[in-house]
């Protein structure tokens, strides 16, 4: 079963520490070797990205950085795992780093199955 794990926290949390990221770079390859990790990534702020919205028949495009937005994607991580409980299992261990490694920090991590990887149908339920 392939799970997306999408990271969302406040936008101005500032960088984060190095030994956090040293700990997350230690899981990532922990995980990657296990077979386990297929990819993750940090994404940059809301004011280099934009938005492309169809609504009304319409398609507009708006540059960052998005004011209204109260928390935003930070980063990623898709893993190929045997079950929900062990993609749950997997995320508790990665907020338990941020926890020990960023003090303060606040975010949730949202755990998706994916039934669609690059337009085939996977695991669907």
């Amino acid at each position: 079963m392939r799970f997306m794990m999408i990271v969302k926290s406040k936008e101005n949390s500032g960088p984060p520490p190095k030994e956090l990221m040293e700990a997350m770079g230690r899981l990532a390859e922990e995980a990657t070797k296990a077979g386990e990790m297929i990819e993750s990534g940090g994404l940059a702020s809301t004011a280099t990205g934009s938005r492309v919205r169809l609504s009304d028949g319409k398609i507009t495009v708006t540059d960052g950085p998005f004011t209204e937005a109260k928390e935003v994607f930070g980063g990623y991580a898709v893993f190929e795992l045997k079950s929900k409980e062990e993609a749950i299992k997997n995320t508790v261990r990665f907020m338990e780093v941020h926890k020990q490694y960023w003090p303060g920090w606040e975010g949730v991590t949202e755990i998706r199955q994916q039934n669609f990887v690059n337009g085939r149908a996977v695991g669907a339920d």
